[in-house]
């Protein structure tokens, strides 16, 4: 992995580590992490490869990317405070967004370290046309996880700004 990789995955994962303390929910809470996702989709997504099974891959693992970031947003807490919103990531949302960002990052460390052949057979066996197909998988996967879960905490936020009781929220008496 270079520097550059390094410093982007471990900035994504920095992302929710900010919000486990509370804060105001303003447009810098959206503009860092989308901002940081897609610096990586311009830096990484050249193609979106189509042949094979290559969009089955991308698909899945996009699918993957939704479903943590819709949970990731649904265990953020959102409250008022005056005339302001408050978020403050829960454990859940951070173990997800974790778990989300770090496969990532897994997967390059597992395949530049000895798991290349064991991916370069599996990609054969399943009619995955080339590296390519999972680099654009997991780009994917992590701009989706990013936009899905900001998209929740945004839908979130105005349910709580338009005073609506919300799973998840003070307001419901949940946390």
């Amino acid at each position: 992995m270079t520097t550059t990789e390094w410093i982007t995955d471990i900035a994504l994962i920095l992302v929710v580590f900010r919000q486990l303390r509370e804060g105001r929910l303003d447009l810098r809470s959206f503009l860092i992490p989308l901002g940081i996702v897609s610096f990586v989709a311009y830096s990484y997504l050249d193609t979106i490869p189509t042949a094979g099974n290559d969009l089955v891959l991308i698909g899945t693992l996009m699918g993957a990317g939704a479903a943590l970031g819709i949970a990731g947003g649904v265990y953020t807490r959102i409250r008022t405070s005056g005339e302001h919103l408050l978020i403050k990531a829960g454990a859940v949302s951070a173990i997800l967004w974790v778990l989300g960002m770090g496969a990532r990052m897994g997967f390059q460390l597992w395949t530049d370290h000895g798991g290349a052949d064991n991916v370069g057979r599996f990609s054969i066996a399943h009619h995955i046309t080339s590296d390519q197909a999972w680099v654009a998988a997991f780009v994917l996967m992590a701009l989706t996880e990013v936009v899905t879960r900001l998209a929740t905490i945004f839908l979130r936020s105005r349910l709580v700004r338009a005073g609506q009781p919300v799973a998840g929220t003070v307001l419901d008496g949940t946390l």
